[in-house]
C-alpha cells in the first residue's frame, strides 16, 4: 500500500507511521518541516502547511490512502487566538488538502480524516453512536465544520472520519497529564465523577485507521472508543488500581475551570460514545477491558 500521513509527527500519528512501515507499506509523511519528519520518522517527506498552501501532487497522486491528523492541539487553555488556530487548522486545512486531491491525478483510493468525540457535546448517560446528532457547544461546531470539508467533498474517493475518544498513551495527552496526581496518590474523580470518558488504547486507534485504510467498507463517521466507555469516577478508580495508588481525592469542578477555562468543558462533560459502526464492520478490540488496557499502556512508559 502507499499511504500519505499528514500530522505524521504527532502522538498518534507516529505510531500509525510505525505500523505502517512494520507491515511493508510506503509511506510519505506531510510536515511543515519534511526534513526534521523525515529523519524522525525514516520515511519519505513532503513539506506542506496546511493553512496557506496546497498539497504537492507527489505526495498524493496515486496513494492508496491519504490520512489527515494534522491539527492544532486541543488541549490547551482556550483563548481567542487559540480558539482561532484550532479552528482554521481543522477548517481550513482539511479544505485545502480536499482541494489538492481534487486537483489530482490520478487521485487517491480514500481519505481518512481525523474527528473526535466533542461532535457529539455533552450527552449525559445516553449513549451515542454514529447516528448521534452534532452537539451545540464551540468544540461540536469546530468538528461539524471540520467533517463539512470531507463530506461535501466530491472527489469521488471513500471518505472515512475517524471520531476519536480519550486516547490512553502515557506519553502524552489526557492520561500523561493525569499520572503524576496518581502517581503522588493524590488522584482521584474530576467534578462530580459522574461524566462519561469514551476511551481508546492507542493500538487500537492505530488499529481502526489501519482497518480503514485496507477495507473498502469503512466509510463515512467512525466512533474511535472503546466497546465500554466508562465515567470520570470509574476511570480514576481503575487508574489508581493499575498504578497501586490511591484514587479518592476529589478534583473540585471550580479548580479545573480556573486552571483550563473554557477548556474545562472536555473533563467536566462527557459522551457516552459507543463505536457501532466498528462492531458492524467486525472490527475486534484488542483492548476492550479498561484494567488491562491501562496496565498495557503504563507498561510502555
Amino acid at each position: 500500500m502507499k499511504v500519505t500521513v499528514s500530522g505524521a509527527t504527532g502522538r498518534v500519528g507516529r505510531h500509525l507511521v510505525a505500523a505502517l512501515k512494520a507491515r511493508g507499506d510506503e509511506v510519505t509523511a506531510l510536515s511543515r518541516d519534511a526534513d526534521k519528519a523525515s529523519d524522525l520518522l525514516g520515511v519519505e517527506a513532503v513539506a506542506w502547511n496546511l493553512l496557506e498552501e496546497a498539497v504537492p501532487s507527489q505526495a498524493l497522486a496515486g496513494r492508496d490512502a491519504i490520512v489527515h491528523l494534522a491539527g492544532e492541539d486541543v488541549g490547551q487553555r482556550w483563548s481567542a487566538e487559540v480558539k482561532a488556530r484550532i479552528l482554521d487548522s481543522r477548517e481550513k486545512g482539511t479544505r485545502n488538502l480536499v482541494h489538492s486531491i481534487f486537483d489530482t491525478k490520478p487521485r487517491p483510493k480514500a481519505l481518512i480524516c481525523a474527528s473526535a468525540s466533542g461532535y457529539y457535546g455533552a450527552r449525559g448517560d445516553e449513549p451515542v453512536d454514529e447516528s448521534g446528532a452534532p452537539g451545540d457547544d464551540w468544540l461540536a461546531e469546530v468538528c461539524v465544520r471540520w467533517e463539512r470539508q470531507v463530506e461535501t467533498a466530491k472527489i469521488g474517493t471513500r471518505t472515512v472520519i475517524v471520531r476519536t475518544g480519550i486516547v490512553l498513551d502515557a506519553g502524552g495527552g489526557a492520561l500523561a497529564k493525569m499520572l503524576p496526581p496518581f502517581k503522588a496518590g493524590i488522584g482521584g474523580p474530576i467534578g462530580s465523577g459522574r461524566q462519561y470518558m469514551p476511551w481508546i488504547h492507542r493500538d487500537d486507534l492505530v488499529g481502526l485507521y489501519l482497518a480503514a485504510i485496507d477495507d473498502a467498507d469503512f466509510a463515512g463517521p467512525i466512533n474511535a472508543s472503546a466497546p465500554e466507555p466508562v465515567t470520570n469516577k470509574q476511570f480514576a478508580k481503575a487508574l489508581g488500581r493499575a498504578l497501586n495508588r490511591p484514587a479518592v481525592a476529589p478534583v473540585p469542578g471550580f479548580t479545573i475551570k480556573v486552571m483550563f477555562g473554557e477548556m474545562s468543558q472536555i473533563v467536566l462533560k462527557g459522551v457516552r460514545m459507543v463505536p457501532g459502526r466498528a462492531a458492524e464492520l467486525g472490527y475486534e478490540f484488542r483492548h476492550p477491558d479498561l484494567d488491562e488496557a491501562l496496565r498495557d499502556t503504563l507498561d510502555d512508559e
